[in-house]
Order: structure tokens, then sequence, then C-alpha cells
């Protein structure tokens, strides 16, 4: 038999394993109580504040992902085509591109943030 400890959603349970086990029977795990009070979330960090006004030209996340590099600025001037956010999802950078020519208005979002597929992530005029 092997002990594990495993932790799934802050609660700690204490497993053990059989090996060799062929009756092909389910086992049933006793509840055991969770050895520490689970921790809560950290709470979500305040998406920065746009910064300048926010532009008529919406730019969204295609997939869901983390913010790896926010490569224009605000007020730079973009061509279409231009990569404004490097998300990066699956060890893959997905570069998020201008979809025309324009000004960078707001950067909606800062290196190391959750975005979701859809996700606002800067505007432009």
């Amino acid at each position: 038999m092997k002990n594990y400890t495993i932790t799934v959603n802050g609660n700690v349970y204490d497993v053990v394993v059989e090996e060799g086990a062929t009756s092909g029977a389910p086992v049933a795990a006793a509840p055991v109580a969770p050895k520490a009070a689970p921790k809560a979330a950290p709470a979500p960090a305040a998406a920065p504040a746009a910064t300048g006004a926010a532009g008529s030209v919406k730019i969204e996340a295609g997939a869901a992902g983390k913010v790896f590099k926010v490569e224009a600025t605000v007020g730079q001037a973009v061509k279409k085509g231009d990569a404004v956010v490097i998300l990066e999802a699956m060890k893959m950078e997905i570069p998020v591109v201008a979809p025309q020519d324009g000004t960078v208005a707001s950067i909606n979002v800062a290196v190391g943030d959750p975005v979701e597929a859809g996700a606002l992530l800067a505007t432009m005029n």
C-alpha cells in the first residue's frame, strides 16, 4: 500500500492506494477531515486602468491564456497586422494583432494577467 496526500481546491485528502488489487471491486474511500483550513483564493487583481481614452476599435483575445508581453504603447501608430499584445497559451506565444491601421488608444491588460477568449485587450482609433 502507498499513502498519498492530495490537495484539491484547497482541501487536503489522505489517500491509500493498494497495489496489485485484481478483484475489480470498487474500493470506497473514507472521508478524511482536511489537515488545514483551506486557503482563500487570492483576490483577483483589479484590471489596470485604461491609459488614455478608449478607442472605437476593439482588440480582443482570440483564445484564453495569459498576457506574455505588451508590444504596443498608448499613442503608438500601428499598421494592420502589427502585434499589439502577445498571449501565452499551452506554451505557445500567440500574437494579437491590430485589425487595421491606426493609433493605440488604450491598453487594458498587463503582463501576467489571465484572459478569457473575447476579453478586451486594447483599443485603437
